[in-house]
């Protein structure tokens, strides 16, 4: 194996190992996300959530985020209940430092009727 292969071979690995260890920083808030709009999308197909009221079901919302390491305030939380329809909206930021830089992450988990 000539000495420029062997370079280029290294720093091919060494992009991999990054963006792996970069991966490894990213994905948690993600999954974390998904997660928590799963758990949005099966209380807004719940018939039980429609007598709930706004105050409820924004507190269960942040209780699951909670319990996932969201960072989700009640303030975040928005619950509208119609006659029909509950729509519930959140919208909450990451932060996560990688390599010294600090990325903001914006998530916005919705669900329901208008």
């Amino acid at each position: 194996m000539t000495r420029t292969r062997l370079v280029r071979l290294v720093a091919g690995l060494l992009v991999l190992l990054s963006l792996a260890a970069i991966a490894v920083v990213l994905v948690p808030p993600y999954v974390a996300n998904w997660k928590l709009q799963h758990y949005v999308n099966q209380m807004i197909e719940d018939p039980a959530t429609a007598g709930q009221t706004a105050s409820v079901i924004r507190a269960k919302v942040v209780n699951k985020a909670a319990s996932l390491g969201v960072p989700l305030h009640p303030d975040d939380v928005r619950v509208v209940a119609s006659e029909s329809a509950v729509r519930i909206d959140a919208l909450y930021v990451v932060h996560v430092d990688v390599a010294g830089y600090t990325v903001d992450l914006h998530f916005r988990p919705a669900a329901g009727g208008s």
